[in-house]
């Protein structure tokens, strides 16, 4: 990275930001700005962005992580709900990183509704995710650009945990299944409170995501993510009981596991992505309902 002192915001500079923009952080939209130069430097760096990068960041905010990602990216493409902060950020582009500001497109968006992306395709996501939406986001984002190869994710603590658990782990859950339809994760780090503006009352994590395909099966994504849902929607029942309304009885629900070499004794959070798959295989081919007459 190149940027000098004065091309990243710090402190001063997001404050005077907000101010200029009448701007006050929502809770609602999960609206912490960072403010600490040395974690968007870090955070670039872990991502490993360089030249040949194109980079989709959703949530940019005021610009702290754009800037430093633009700086060592080939294209930048930031995705923002928000009508001020949507307005205000290309000024702040322009006026701070005026040589790369070609390199860098806006999407003013629902990052849940974007289908499409301007400039070349994303190999890279890089985000400071808002807490309340982080994992649908996510997501959305893995399963609408499969050209996205790796990201770096900056979340709450928790869930970052729970993105990266292994099956076992009493935090493996249902973002941990769907996040490793996608892509294996690992955490990559901490991040202080004191880094954001204004501080939030959690810890927030560094999740780090390396696309993989998904395991082999004839089942639909959809498929598999439905018996996911089913079998964590009771995570303390076994899976006999837990799958009963998926499959459509206990007795079913045990024939499912049996057929796909999964105990139905076991709960759901003992199982991996690939046996998810294979139970929605073997989900039990349900009798349409018979025409009535009257």
């Amino acid at each position: 990275m190149t940027a000098g002192p004065g091309t990243l915001l710090g402190p001063s500079d997001v404050r005077e930001l907000a101010a200029a923009l009448g701007l006050r952080p929502t809770k609602q939209r999960g609206q912490n700005f960072v403010i600490d130069a040395n974690t968007v430097r870090r955070i670039v760096r872990a991502a490993d962005i360089g030249e040949d990068d194109a980079v989709v960041e959703v949530g940019p905010g005021l610009g702290s992580l754009t800037l430093a990602l633009l700086d060592g990216a080939g294209h930048v493409t930031a995705v923002e709900i928000d009508d001020v902060l949507a307005a205000a950020l290309p000024a702040t582009i322009a006026a701070r990183l005026p040589a790369r500001a070609g390199r860098f497109a806006l999407v003013h968006e629902d990052a849940m509704r974007v289908t499409a992306l301007p400039g070349p395709p994303p190999d890279a996501l890089v985000a400071n995710l808002p807490y309340n939406v982080a994992v649908p986001v996510l997501l959305h984002m893995l399963a609408t650009f499969p050209s996205i190869r790796r990201g770096l994710i900056m979340v709450q603590s928790e869930v970052a945990d729970r993105l990266a658990a292994a099956p076992g782990s009493k935090v493996y859950g249902v973002p941990s299944v769907k996040t490793a339809w996608y892509a294996e994760a690992r955490r990559a780090g901490a991040i202080g409170r004191s880094v954001f503006w204004p501080a939030p009352n959690v810890d927030s994590g560094l999740v780090a995501l390396v696309r993989r395909d998904p395991p082999p099966t004839t089942a639909s994504r959809a498929e598999v993510f439905a018996v996911v849902d089913a079998a964590f929607a009771q995570r303390r029942k076994t899976l006999r009981s837990a799958l009963a309304g998926w499959a459509g009885s206990p007795a079913a629900a045990e024939a499912a596991c049996a057929a796909a070499g999964v105990p139905s004794g076991a709960r759901g959070e003992a199982l991996s992505v690939a046996d998810f798959a294979r139970l929605a295989e073997h989900r039990p081919v349900r009798n349409a309902p018979s025409a009535g007459g009257s």
